[in-house]
Formats: C-alpha cells, structure tokens, sequence
C-alpha cells in the first residue's frame, strides 16, 4: 500500500547555502512553535560546536504536518568532511531537496550529496536559495544546476525536476522566477506533488533499518533508524542482525519506542512501515545494523560509506606538564572514548597500533578529527595527536594518493598568489571563470598539498577569499611535497616565561606566547622564518645590579603574540613535532624534548 499521509526527505547541499535556516523557516510556517515562542536562529544546531562555528556537524531529523500530511526531514551537514553523516541517512529518505546558494552555484559537496542521491534513486527538487541576494544569478545558476545533472548521468525523470525558488531567511518561496513568494507553501505543495509516496508492506515481519545512533543517560543507546516493513510495538522482541555479518543475531526487546514530532521525541505504542522511529533498550545496537521480527530474519543491505583518506595517532600525554589539566589521561580512558566514537560516526576508523600507548585514528579530513579532538578536550581527555597524513593505496602495483576538487573565489588581484601557491603544492588547474568582479579557480591537487594553505590562502587573499574541497579520486603519487618552509622558536629550559626573554626571541621570528605562561625544554614557542628550529631562552632574566634603575623594563615592548587554534595548531606541526591537547591548554613541542638529543638525531637521519 502506500503511505499517502508521509513523505521522508532530507536537505542536502554546500556548507553555508542555508540548510539549516530553510528548515527554521519550514518549521515556523507549519507552526511547530507557539505564536509567542522564543527560538534561536539555526534551531537545528544544537550542539556547542555546531552554534560556535555556525555549521552543521551530524545530521539530526525533525517532522513538519502539512494538509494532513507528515514530512519527515533530515538536515545534513554540509562540510565535506562530514559527509559520512549523508551517506547514512540517504537510507531513511526517499527524495531530497537539493540546496544550491543563488549567488554561488553548484560547489564541490553539492555535486558529491547529488550523485549519492542519484545513485540510491531518489527524486530531486531543487531550491535555489537566497535568491534576495544583490548579486544573484538566477538563469546562470539553472544552467549551471541542468549541466550537473547532465554530468552526472541523472535519468530523465530526475533531469525533469522541479525549481523552487527560496530565501530562507525571509520564509518565502515561488514557483516563478519572477515572482516573489509570500510564504513556503509552493514549497511545501512540490514536496507533496512530486516527491512519491512510499510503497510499503505493513502486513510483513516487522524490519527496522538503524541509520543513526544516540545515547541517553538514563535509557542508554537509542536507535534511529526507517521501519522498511511491517509494524512495530512498544515492548515487543527482536532480533538484531547485521548485513556485513549475516551470523550476527543478538536478541533483544524494545523498551522505549518514540517518534519525532517537531523538535521532540514523543513516546509512542505503535509505528508502521515507513515511519522514521527513535527506540532505547537494545545496548549494541549500532549504526547499519537491522532490527527484524524473530520470525524472519533478514539483514538489510546498507549503503557503503566511503573511505577515510586521512590519519593521525593519539596516544598517552607524555609531555612535562601530563596530568596536571586532564580528568581522563590513561590509555584505557583514551581507547575508550575513541572506540565508542565509531559507534556514532560511521566513516571514521580507529585501529591499534604497534605501541601500548598509542592508536591510529583516519577520517575524511583535518575538520573531522578537529571536532573529535575538540570534544574530547572539552569532556577533560588529556593526549597528544602527530601531524594529519594523507592514507596511501597501491593499485594495480602503483603508489596512489588522494587527490581533492579544490574551488576557490578570489577577488581578481589575487589569482596570481593562488597560481603560485599551487604550483608549489603541485596543483593542476581545471577550469578558469569569471563571477562578477572575482574569479574563480577549479584544481586538482593532492590532498596532503592543502594541509596548512588555508591561513597562507586567507593571508595573501587579505581574508577575502572563499575555497572548498572535496575528496576527487586517488591517482598515481605526484612525488614529494614539502609540508612547510619554515621552523619553529623551540624552548631551551622549563619555567615561566618573561617579558625580558620574550623580548629578545621576538626578534628570531612570530611569537605564540605571552609573559607568565608556563613553558617546558622542547615546547614550541613560536615561529621562524627561516628553515631551521631555533633554540630560545623565554626564561631569561635581566642580570640585575645595585644601578638598576626601577624603571628600567618599561622600555621593553612586546609585540601581541599570534594566538592559534586547534585548526591551525594542526596545520603547523611538523613531523618531527607533536600537539598536546588537554582541557585547558592546547601546546605544540617537540617529539624528542632534549634539544643535545633532538640534534643527535637530526645529524643521524642525514646521515642515513
């Protein structure tokens, strides 16, 4: 039969096209808020991380009732470094709303979340969003939406689709590129008119399909996931089974059985075939996994995730000041946070490692370890991470790497710093075009090449610049990279440093340190220009004498040390240096700490 009275889409497209605000707007209008309700912008965001940095990091569901009908809506991330948390949902629809920014156009992740919806079959409506900007280009980008999906090999019901027209932030939408809408009510009728109603058996043995997983204190795991057939009960015995591992069958019992409504998890007795349903109390569950009536047990085939292309190694904090931040430090606390990481994000992998202390941690890039060690620091996890690399692949006997779809928009005056830039990091130009007063630039790059360009890309742009990337292929290694021309102001002695020793380093190079933080021998203090470390005594006193004047160190002026983040923190390090991580304090150092026996085995790895 079919579910006339449901529809499952998500929302995917480019970071910052306006996922999460249509979805504010597709919310207000269907009065999922009372008329005198305080909500906050990006309502979707939930999580600290997400509202800090303004961008969608998992992909969460809500529920909007329209003319009697229910849609179900998942909001995606739009970063490519998260676009596991796409792959995984496209399961639970059964069309998507294809998102592209009026000014922009199609970018590298729309073209990445358009095949993935392409390949599974689903129906297309596109939204051209922000269509009240002044440099809106409303025709161009039609064209240019038309010339992807021909691209793509889209079938000619998909090539067919419908255009809605949108501002997200104003709340209205039109069917007429000439006409301004009122409201999102064309929006909502071309859900209902062309997104097709699911065709599900409700007579058939019960089978859910968990896509995503969260964690409750007091009811522990919780599963969510489509019911791809028959119905489900509140109380009622399963069996848990797995495609990848058919003999996989763990019995279990639904003890708490919920549907979205809204922003809210409303407990429910029942749900049928094709509704989207939250449910506690079978403890491993996980993502990809098939719950089934234990009369008929059949795994579900899951969609193929895509694989990590690059790595970093946590392990134990070693470092002089270990222990003094951190409530988690040891190896099993660590090895435990990161193996219950993989229970919730699907394209991340963690394995062990020759060293008790340390474990090998891939994923799609430096943003998606980034957040991982941001939460970590922040539930008070104590470690230290290497430097990301680039995971390589033999095929067919040759030594591939990852190669990226790297797009930038550049003011015009600036092409030239991004030409040379590339040619450095052995960047391959695809397509040159001109967007108003700006350019913009289309490479194929190796991925290890982007690590640490992002604040040279924004330095010699004057911050006026735009890139994404997304994962292209792997294709034959193009020979090695140098990852940075510049060292490191290294610490010669532990201590607190002083305005006196600060004073007389800030002239080797760029400070990342003020007077009175605690450094140790072998902790990173700032930056030089030149190719070599540089050893550096922060610590250093004035020699005093009884002609010492009172006011002798009001001369000494520092200049404001370069205060960097995690993110760029992990584009500086070196190979040789390490990023100690703890709740309080992020600090870059050396690996080996003593500068006699760093320099032993600097002159021993030129000689080999």
């Amino acid at each position: 039969m079919l579910r006339e009275d449901l529809r499952n889409v998500a929302i995917i497209a480019h970071v910052d096209h306006g996922k999460t605000t249509l979805v504010d707007a597709m919310l207000r209008q269907s009065h999922t808020f009372r008329e005198n309700q305080s909500v906050e912008e990006r309502v979707m965001d939930s999580g600290d991380l997400e509202r800090e940095r303004g961008i969608t990091i998992l992909a969460k569901n809500t529920s909007i009732h329209y003319n009697g009908v229910k849609i179900n809506v998942v909001d995606t991330p739009g970063h490519a470094d998260f676009s596991g948390e796409v792959e995984r949902v496209m399961m639970m629809v059964n069309g998507v709303l294809v998102l592209v920014d009026a000014a922009e156009g199609p970018m590298p992740q729309t073209r990445f979340v358009v095949q993935k919806a392409l390949e599974m079959g689903h129906r297309l409506i596109i939204v051209v969003n922000k269509i009240d900007r002044p440099d809106a280009r409303l025709s161009e980008v039609q064209d240019e939406i038309l010339e992807l999906l021909l691209e793509l090999d889209a079938s000619d019901d998909q090539l067919l689709s419908p255009v809605v027209w949108c501002s997200g932030r104003d709340g209205t939408a039109t069917l007429d590129i000439n006409e301004k809408g009122t409201d999102l009510t064309p929006l909502f009728e071309t859900i209902l008119s062309h997104i097709k109603p699911m065709e599900v058996d409700e007579k058939g043995p019960a089978q859910i399909l968990v896509s995503s997983i969260d964690y409750n204190d007091y009811v522990g795991r919780i599963g969510v996931g489509r019911i791809e057939r028959g119905a489900i009960n509140q109380g009622q015995s399963v069996v848990v089974t797995n495609y990848n591992n058919i003999h996989l069958k763990a019995p279990g019992k639904l003890a708490n059985l919920y549907q979205i409504e809204g922003l809210q998890r409303v407990p429910c007795e029942s749900a049928k075939a094709g509704d989207i349903v939250c449910f506690s109390g079978l403890e491993k569950i996980n993502i990809g996994d098939t719950v089934c009536s234990p009369d008929c047990v059949e795994a579900h085939k899951f969609v193929k995730i895509t694989e990590p292309t690059v790595e970093m190694t946590f392990s134990v904090n070693d470092s002089p000041f270990a222990g003094k931040d951190g409530k988690w430090v040891t190896t099993r606390h660590i090895r435990d946070r990161l193996f219950k990481e993989l229970l919730r994000d699907v394209s991340l992998r963690v394995e062990e490692t020759d060293s008790a202390d340390s474990y090998r941690v891939c994923g799609r890039g430096e943003m998606h370890l980034s957040i991982l060690i941001e939460n970590m620091r922040r539930e008070g996890y104590e470690f230290q991470v290497s430097t990301p690399r680039v995971m390589f692949k033999e095929i067919d006997g040759v030594k591939c790497e990852p190669m990226e779809k790297l797009i930038v928009d550049v003011p015009e005056d600036a092409t030239g710093s991004v030409f040379q830039s590339m040619g450095n990091r052995k960047g391959e130009l695809l397509h040159m075009s001109a967007i108003g007063n700006r350019t913009r630039l289309e490479f194929i790059i190796p991925a290890r090449g982007l690590f640490g360009y992002k604040s040279e890309f924004l330095t010699s742009t004057k911050g006026e610049g735009v890139m994404n990337s997304v994962f292209f292929e792997y294709q034959p290694y193009k020979g090695e990279l140098t990852r940075r021309d510049t060292g490191s102001l290294v610490a010669f002695e532990t201590g607190e440093a002083v305005t006196y020793g600060l004073y007389n380093a800030q002239g080797r190079g760029t400070l990342f340190i003020g007077a009175g933080t605690p450094v140790y021998e072998g902790m990173i203090v700032g930056e030089s220009p030149k190719s070599e470390d540089i050893n550096v005594n922060v610590c250093k006193t004035k020699h005093l004498t009884n002609t010492r004047s009172s006011s002798s160190d009001d001369a000494l002026r520092l200049i404001t040390p370069k205060k960097m983040s995690l993110e760029e923190c992990l584009e500086f390090i070196g190979d040789d240096e390490l990023l100690e991580i703890t709740p309080n304090n992020i600090r870059i150092r050396k690996r080996i700490l003593n500068s006699e026996l760093r320099a032993k085995a600097r002159a021993k790895e030129k000689k080999s």
